[in-house]
């Protein structure tokens, strides 16, 4: 049975993401949550029946059109899932009637998305709904959709009508003409084509009713093909609706509509698609799990990413790549980056190395447009284009739109000077070339790539004769803070460097090896003798702005006249460093916004080539991290963070970067989730995992493991393919196998549940709110509050209702002055039975004691208590910024202490504690029942009757099991 997690927003099972309660409030980061997809395309979660403000979307890769003089994006193409339901006259819509029960679920292993809902209309019809859809991976031009309903207290009638919307809009913009749409037997078509690219869209879809007869109409509104249908439905009696649909484009097919309508007439039931659907499933997670025991939250995370990277992945189409939101939102309008070759790729080469394939030939099919950019620039060979889409031109926006309407518009330089990326495409061909050894592909593809890109820096770079040395002037590196006036990027000239070294290899290759191609590119290229002397004098002489004495490398020349900076200074705070210090002030700082030496020394750092060792790394990891604006800069940077901090020995800091990534999108921890998902961030969790707790290196004998396992890790287990051979990992931790207990030297107290419960007075305070806003609150209702912040606690009490922030947080401070005001009334009394006698004990024997509570109260409750004397440090709600599961509380209180992790056990009665306990690598009593602190090394019902020597005792019978 899978063990299960309770988040802020979600249970997380290790297969299932499990929505709750529908909060309409976060309905546009749902929807990015929930998108399924095929690697054809992609649904972003989206209600069937709509919903106000909704932002359905359907991408498919490669359907790009323009919209006029602006930009060019991917195009919404038809939603293909309407289905209203009429019940007696009234229209089912979660904001209309009444929501009795709500969950919603993403089950990863199978790749189906289902929504169950108990629903009472204004009349008093209740009404049992339960959806369920895919995406096919079985076959990528098919979807399913099937809604079961079944009255629970009425008799009457239903009314059904089963869409195609041909209207889609980006934003405000429909990128579709109306050609034509009609009627099949059971079923409607539906014929589109882009406005400016010309792509034609073919859309077929069928309607079946089980349960019950009922005959099919079809009404055709231009645009909006419909399948309607009317029948009387029982208590009690479940009737299903099962919506199958095939697309195409003319991307694909010469006829997409009929092709639509052909693959249509020939699809078995939707029982059987969705059994060969799930197949499929099977096989490819066979391939690309990765199983972590001992943090169910973390396995659902990991799980989650990989599931997003795998549904955006084109499986049969080499002319096309995963977008930076991959395609699961409008952000950034579906353009690819350098997030495909450095973040995402390396997940595809070990696992699914036919698809890496794909995304690099990509690539090679856009060649031309980065000829056409170099050509464009003054330059020779190919440049790459910083945003790309289907031809490989130049598409990043030339300016962008301030918030502030009366400010100028902000130039985007990126597509001018953030050229690292034509050496970070032939870094990614390289190590798949390395990992698979698909001397083919790299014969009729890589090599041509790689060439012509290696000519292009052969143009770019400059000579300084008075230096006598090579430089690369007027960039922009990795960190995006930085972006006028940069000359000599380290990270930027020390990627051309390598790419010269490398195309300087491949020629010499294919010469030896594949001598009519060679001689094919040298004429088509023009590889004189001279030209690749250049390339070896520029690898030869570039400059790299490295002390050697030091091992510090200088992120670009003059930074390190910057102004310096603490960003402590500028805590706590919820923007960027660039918001607060505006474009111009960020860019006269050491302030950055992702690694970028860093980010050189990690990608150097699986060849081991200069400049990665663990003393330059730790030299420049000390300079350059305080310096990172790591968490509101980009997501490119925590997962980088992670392996490096893990290489380090810095497992606390690895796994609070390595959580940072893993719920950019879950949590929406940066609140830009509704644009998509972060793509770079999935990829570069996958690294973490396998690169950086898995500590994996790749020898001539192919790779090796030297685990940095997390605090709580039992067990990770993953597999990895190296030229044509597949390896298997299981690691597992060797934390409390065969060894006792260090001499443990203080022990941490959670404050609620373990030494009083304040639980009643929460309850007094959020009922006297309740009550004066007119609000309904129970006992009940308060117990599902525990755990929660003071925010999502309100926010569960009201529900649907609407409130202005100022509102929000004026009822957030009554509650609180109701509760300062309640736990005036604590005293010793409150004490939970065997908690004094402990804490005496302790004294005792020369424990020292902390408090590790999340509460902003802690220091009242504790003197009211009368225990303040039995206690040597107070950590609480205001002493870290990041609360449980977070470990940071609790190495908080070890380090006020003076005790390393090893010294302390924690008593804790909540997952989230018990997992920010084993995460700061302590000792973990629980107290309460196993499925809420099962997790911990010691469990409990109380802390009743229990002394010291007993807990000792229970930590080495546990040691030495």
């Amino acid at each position: 049975m899978d063990a299960t997690v309770n988040s802020q927003h979600y249970i997380y099972t290790d297969w299932t993401l499990i929505e709750t309660q529908f909060d309409p409030d976060q309905l546009h980061h749902k929807e990015t949550v929930f998108t399924i997809g095929n690697g054809y395309l992609s649904t972003r979660g989206s209600f069937e029946e709509s919903y106000a403000r909704a932002l359905p979307a359907t991408l498919i890769h490669g359907v790009y059109d323009d919209v006029p003089v602006m930009y060019t994006e991917l195009a919404n193409c038809p939603d293909w899932l309407p289905l209203v339901l009429i019940i007696d006259g009234e229209r089912f819509q979660l904001e209309q009637g009444e929501i009795l029960d709500y969950e919603r679920q993403l089950d990863l292993r199978r790749g189906v998305l289902s929504r169950e809902v108990r629903w009472r209309s204004q009349r008093g019809h209740t009404l049992d709904l339960r959806f369920e859809r895919f995406a096919s991976l079985a076959d990528e031009h098919v979807l399913g959709l099937r809604c079961q309903l079944t009255p629970v207290d009425f008799e009457g009638t239903i009314k059904v009508q089963a869409s195609i919307n041909g209207y889609p809009e980006n934003q405000g913009f429909n990128h579709w003409e109306w050609l034509d749409q009609g009627e099949i037997d059971q079923g409607i078509w539906l014929h589109v084509r882009t406005r400016n690219s010309r792509i034609e869209l073919g859309v077929a879809s069928r309607l079946r009713l089980l349960g019950t007869e009922a005959s099919l109409q079809v009404t055709s509104v231009p645009g909006y093909p419909t399948l309607e249908t009317t029948f009387t439905a029982s208590a009690g009696e479940t009737v299903t609706l099962e919506k199958v649909l095939t697309v195409f484009t003319s991307q694909e097919v010469a006829a997409p509509v009929q092709q639509a309508q052909d693959k249509l007439a020939q699809l078995p039931d939707y029982k059987a698609l969705l059994t060969a659907h799930e197949q499929v499933w099977d096989q490819v997670w066979h391939k690309s799990d990765i199983v972590i025991e001992g943090d169910t939250a973390a396995q659902l995370a990991v799980r989650y990413n990989l599931f997003q990277l795998l549904i955006a992945a084109p499986r049969h189409n080499g002319k096309v790549s995963i977008p930076a939101k991959t395609l699961s939102g409008f952000g950034y309008f579906g353009h690819v980056f350098w997030d495909t070759e450095i973040f995402i790729l390396p997940f595809f080469t070990f696992t699914q190395p036919a698809l890496a394939r794909n995304l690099l030939t990509y690539r090679y099919h856009t060649l031309d447009g980065a000829r056409r950019k170099a050509q464009h620039y003054g330059y020779k060979g190919a440049m790459f284009a910083w945003e790309s889409a289907d031809t490989g031109d130049e598409v990043t926006p030339r300016w962008a739109v301030p918030n502030n309407p009366y400010a100028e518009d902000i130039r985007i330089w990126c597509r001018d000077r953030e050229i690292h990326i034509s050496a970070d495409i032939a870094y990614g061909i390289w190590h798949y070339w390395q990992a698979t050894a698909d001397d083919d592909w790299m014969r009729d593809y890589g090599a041509e790539i790689i060439l012509d890109t290696a000519i292009f820096w052969g143009s770019r770079v400059e000579l300084n004769t008075k230096h006598e040395r090579y430089e690369i002037r007027e960039v922009i590196g990795a960190d995006e803070y930085h972006e006028h006036h940069v000359n000599n990027n380290a990270f930027t000239n020390r990627i051309v460097q390598w790419h010269l070294e490398k195309a300087l290899f491949v020629y010499d290759w294919l010469s030896n090896k594949f001598p009519a191609q060679a001689a094919q590119l040298t004429e088509k290229l023009e590889l004189s003798t001279e030209r690749q002397s250049r390339w070896r004098d520029i690898a030869n002489n570039l400059w790299i702005p490295y002390d050697q004495s030091t091992g510090l490398i200088e992120q670009y020349e003059g930074f390190f006249h910057l102004e310096d900076i603490n960003l402590d200074d500028y805590e706590p705070r919820d923007r960027s460093m660039q918001v607060i210090l505006g474009i111009d002030g960020a860019s006269k700082r050491q302030v950055l916004k992702q690694p970028d030496v860093l980010m050189l020394l990690y990608l150097m750092r699986e060849s081991q080539e200069f400049p990665y060792n663990q003393e330059i790394l730790k030299t420049n990891w000390d300079y350059y991290v305080p310096r990172t604006d790591i968490t509101y800069g980009s997501s490119l940077g925590p997962a980088i963070h992670a392996i490096l901090a893990s290489d380090l020995g810095k497992s606390t800091e690895a796994y609070q970067r390595f959580l940072q990534a893993a719920m950019v999108d879950l949590e929406d921890v940066r609140g830009n989730a509704i644009y998509g998902i972060h793509g770079a961030s999935a990829g570069g969790l996958w690294q973490t995992v396998v690169f950086g707790f898995g500590g994996i290196q790749f020898g001539e004998s192919g790779p090796v493991a030297n685990p940095h396992l997390p605090p709580g890790w039992t067990r990770l287990q993953f597999k990895l393919h190296w030229c044509g051979n597949w390896h298997e990992f299981d690691l597992r931790s060797l934390e409390g196998t065969g060894s006792t207990p260090p001499e443990i030297q203080g022990v941490i107290f959670d404050l609620d549940g373990v030494l009083t419960d304040t639980a009643e007075f929460h309850y007094r305070s959020w009922q006297k709110l309740a009550d004066e806003e007119g609000m309904v609150f129970s006992r009940q209702a308060n117990e599902a509050l525990r755990g929660l912040s003071r925010r999502d606690s309100l926010m569960r009490i009201v529900g649907f209702r609407e409130f202005s922030e100022e509102k929000i947080q004026e009822m957030m401070e009554r509650k609180n002055r109701y509760y300062r005001e309640c736990i005036q009334q604590i005293s010793p009394e409150n004490l939970l039975p065997g908690a004094l006698a402990l804490l005496d004990e302790l004294r005792l024997f020369g424990i020292k004691v902390a408090i590790g509570s999340a509460s902003k109260n802690a220091k009242t409750v504790i003197k009211q208590l009368g225990i303040a004397d039995r206690v040597d440090v107070i950590a609480d709600g205001y002493s870290v910024e990041f609360s449980k599961p977070a470990p940071d509380l609790f190495l908080y209180a070890a380090d006020q202490l003076g005790l390393n992790s090893a010294q302390c056990m924690v008593i804790e009665d909540a997952t989230s504690g018990v997992k920010a306990a084993l995460a700061a690598n302590m000792w973990t009593v629980g107290l309460g029942p196993t499925e809420r602190v099962g997790a911990a090394h010691v469990v409990l019902p109380s802390l009743e009757g229990i002394s010291w020597a007993d807990l000792r005792a229970k930590l080495d019978s546990t040691a030495t099991r």
